[in-house]
């Protein structure tokens, strides 16, 4: 059963889901822009059922308290260390982490900054921000696809165009109507889709770029209309650990959410082949 509480740090409060007994192994999951942590609840069921302990919480800026004014304080470094003061909370030294769309991004900077935190990294949607990059400068099919970045990070003309001109509404096709009802009236709230368009307007590389060395699995999606597959295969490039590469067929860039149960088999097969040391010599001891 998926649980809602609160995690307290010094940069505010956020808003957070969680399923499994308290000491299985601990996964975090990171949601993606326009969604929020309920986009993980399949996923949270799934692993909770499994023994795991699962987290996903409302990110800076969609937790209403933890939602800073200042375009500066939704900088990489910030997204990183509010993962870790959450994980520090919780008591995680080491954890599996995973991650979805601008998820995807905070969790491959966490993993190139703080590779020893990390049993594994399980990305979604969006690749490394290097693999991205060089598919900008490379692929003109993926300058079109993310051409929305210029509007993202033009104050007052996104939020009309997002929420005044459907934007968002048309962006969410593919999703359940309930779904769609939800985001749209979070976003609709005072300062909310400001706060996560701010991820946008602070957007640059993080002070630590360094190839990924945990155990990787990275999942990407053919009918993504945001990440071509110039970028999904360049990915590879920045993982110097353990890679593995999936990719589900006909399935949009809403993962978790179209293909609910393709994604949580993916990854408890991930997760199960990276045992933290002391199950395997449980395992091998009985």
């Amino acid at each position: 059963m998926v649980q809602l509480f609160s995690i307290s740090t010094a940069a505010g409060t956020f808003d957070a889901l969680g399923a499994g007994p308290e000491d299985g192994r601990p996964v975090m999951l990171l949601h993606g822009f326009p969604e929020d942590a309920g986009q993980w609840l399949a996923q949270l069921d799934v692993l909770g059922e499994a023994g795991y302990r699962a987290v996903a919480f409302d990110q800076r800026g969609y937790s209403p308290r933890a939602r800073p004014t200042k375009v500066d304080a939704y900088a990489p470094e910030e997204l990183i260390a509010d993962v870790l003061a959450v994980a520090d909370v919780l008591r995680w030294y080491r954890f599996d982490l995973v991650g979805h769309d601008w998820g995807s991004a905070v969790a491959w900077m966490t993993a190139a900054a703080h590779p020893q935190r990390l049993r594994t990294l399980n990305t979604i949607s969006t690749p490394h921000g290097a693999a991205l990059s060089a598919a900008l400068r490379q692929d003109p099919d993926q300058r079109r696809r993310s051409e929305y970045f210029a509007l993202f990070r033009t104050p007052g003309e996104a939020e009309s165009q997002l929420l005044d001109n459907g934007w968002l509404r048309h962006a969410y096709d593919g999703l359940p109507q309930d779904r769609i009802d939800h985001y749209l009236e979070r976003f609709a709230q005072p300062g909310a889709l400001t706060a996560a368009l701010n991820w946008y307007r602070a957007m640059r590389p993080p002070a630590v770029r360094g190839p990924v060395t945990p155990p990787t699995m990275y999942v990407w999606s053919t009918a993504d209309v945001f990440i071509g597959e110039t970028a999904a295969r360049n990915a590879e490039r920045q993982v110097t650990g353990p890679y593995r590469f999936e990719v589900l067929e006909g399935v949009s860039h809403w993962v978790s959410e179209e293909a609910p149960s393709e994604l949580s088999a993916l990854l408890l097969d991930h997760l199960a082949g990276w045992q933290p040391t002391w199950a395997r010599v449980a395992v091998v001891g009985a």
